[in-house]
């Protein structure tokens, strides 16, 4: 019986251990000349992707290639470049994907249209079927 106790005791340790050793490091709070610049930045975080994870931008994520990206994009604010020039250079690195907004391109037609498409479709069958509905109702005989 003692010597169950001490494997569990000893395992509990060892996935204590295991667990601390995952943790993710303390990184330094970035640190901003002006409130505009934190303001920038924030939004910028805010519009860009993370490219890890599912559907979240920078500001939220928590993936280690975000950090990376939130670090990258401080220093880049710090060096003067404009929100536009930063965007751009992402585009660039990551692609369009890496833009919650995607510009209108023939490569994002689909994109941008395909929901008001299947609306237009789903109205057009929707409407379709009231009409059909309504035939056969005035068409069955009355009693």
């Amino acid at each position: 019986m003692k010597l169950s106790k001490l494997f569990i005791l000893i395992l509990t340790l060892t996935l204590s251990f295991s667990v601390l050793a995952q943790r993710a490091p303390v990184q330094e709070p970035l640190v901003f000349e002006s409130m505009l610049q934190e303001d920038r930045f924030n939004q910028l975080t805010l519009e860009l992707r993370c490219l890890v994870c599912q559907n979240q931008n920078l500001a939220d994520s928590d993936a280690p290639l975000a950090h990376d990206l939130r670090a990258e994009i401080h220093e880049m604010l710090v060096a003067g470049k404009t929100d536009d020039e930063i965007k751009q250079f992402m585009v660039e690195r990551y692609g369009d994907f890496v833009l919650y907004r995607p510009p209108v391109q023939k490569n994002t037609y689909l994109l941008w249209l395909a929901p008001m498409a299947l609306l237009l479709i789903g109205g057009l069958v929707l409407r379709s079927s009231v009409k059909k509905r309504a035939a056969l109702l005035d068409s069955s005989p009355t009693e």
